[in-house]
């Protein structure tokens, strides 16, 4: 939900919290939790998990690699996890021309550095980039290109919006802002 007048731009940004995320931790934690189940049965020598026959297993050496599977993908699960329940990365771009600034905020992990916020001058934005790539793994993202320094990201578009929709948005905010579009 965009918020817009005729000097303020805001555009949420979503973080972590995405049905892939969710998906995938759940996927990790449960084939983990059976790796180390599995490798706890046949250490004791009786199924933990009645559908999953142990007996043939044998603590050392197959016992042992499962169990730490299971543990360093119970470890991944649980950062995934985190990020999810603390919604990394979300936060809003704000563009405001009567002040004359662009404030980009972000959501970082719980401690003293959590809130990530940078500011620029309007004046110093030279263009607004598209990057598009496809294939297999897609990339789609906007960048702001200020003078003197690397691009930006503004936008990482997720699979749902399509080239057409990208192009929309990167041309509104370059509108917005009056600087040109590169990269299409």
């Amino acid at each position: 939900m965009n918020r817009r007048s005729k000097q303020l731009l805001i555009e949420p940004v979503r973080g972590s919290r995405k049905m892939s995320n969710f998906f995938w931790a759940c996927i990790l934690f449960s084939g983990s939790l059976g790796f180390f189940l599995v490798g706890i049965s046949s250490y004791l020598g009786r199924n933990l998990i009645p559908l999953l026959s142990s007996q043939q297993i044998l603590f050392v050496p197959q016992g042992i690699v499962m169990c730490f599977y299971g543990i360093a993908g119970l470890f991944i699960s649980t950062y995934l996890w985190c990020t999810i329940l603390c919604n990394v990365g979300s936060g809003y771009n704000k563009f405001d021309k009567k002040e004359g600034i662009v404030c980009l905020f972000r959501w970082g992990f719980p401690g003293r550095n959590r809130c990530i916020s940078v500011q620029f001058s309007i004046r110093d934005i030279r263009a607004i980039k598209m990057e598009v790539k496809e294939g297999i793994s897609p990339r789609r993202v906007i960048y702001m290109q200020i003078k003197g320094q690397q691009e930006i990201p503004l936008i990482r578009t997720e699979d749902n919006l399509t080239l057409r929709e990208m192009e929309q948005k990167a041309a509104e905010l370059a509108r917005f802002l009056r600087v040109s579009i590169e990269g299409f």
